[in-house]
């Protein structure tokens, strides 16, 4: 039985607010940017336009919130996992892997929302994200690439294909949810290491680039 609306107790602001960016997440999860209203967000939120627009100001700002707490989110945990000081390189990939994977199993919607990345509004969340992984992972393999004689110049290169890769697969992995997270972070380390691991300095193409 539905609970009469004089005994129902008002919200407070912050209340409210987490309500109407729970709400927005799932609109926009859903349906992109474009494709959501503010008319949708008030209705299932069961507010009037009015307040979404005293709480942000309008959907981009909004949408900026939504973003900015799912960056948060993920980035929170991939800087966790790729700082231990005790985990070696190969322990980090897995780590780093682990981390992503975490969030799109635990966060699908969110992690829809920052793939898109805000392309109308100039928003750079995925790509924020994986820069900051990127460097980390320069900083990782510097050292390596020194003390085996190799030209660190590739390093940023290097560090670019790694995190694609994971970013990438992972993305692929929500779509695909048949394989389970433990079976992605094997096959992935198992690519990455293994061809890391043995990488020849004297590597030549066998034949023309074109």
């Amino acid at each position: 039985m539905t609970e009469p609306i004089a005994n129902r107790r008002r919200m407070t602001a912050a209340e409210r607010r987490d309500q109407l960016i729970g709400v927005a997440r799932n609109c926009f999860a859903e349906k992109g940017f474009d494709g959501t209203s503010i008319e949708e967000i008030a209705a299932r939120a069961s507010v009037s336009k009015p307040v979404i627009y005293e709480h942000f100001g309008g959907k981009e700002g909004l949408y900026a919130v939504v973003v900015d707490r799912e960056v948060t989110t993920l980035l929170t945990g991939l800087r966790v996992a790729i700082t231990n000081p005790h985990a070696g390189s190969r322990r980090l990939l897995e780590l780093a892997t682990l981390a992503l994977l975490d969030y799109i199993e635990s966060c699908p919607e969110g992690f829809q929302i920052i793939m898109r990345d805000s392309s109308e509004l100039g928003g750079s969340g995925f790509a924020s994200i994986l820069n900051d992984v990127i460097a980390r992972v320069e900083s990782v393999l510097i050292p390596k690439f020194e003390a085996q004689g190799f030209d660190p110049k590739a390093v940023p290169l290097i560090a670019q294909a790694l995190t694609g890769l994971v970013a990438m697969t992972g993305q692929w992995w929500l779509d695909n949810p048949d394989f389970t997270k433990e079976e992605v972070v094997k096959y992935l380390v198992n690519l990455a290491w293994n061809g890391m691991h043995h990488l020849d300095q004297n590597f030549r193409l066998s034949g023309p680039s074109t």
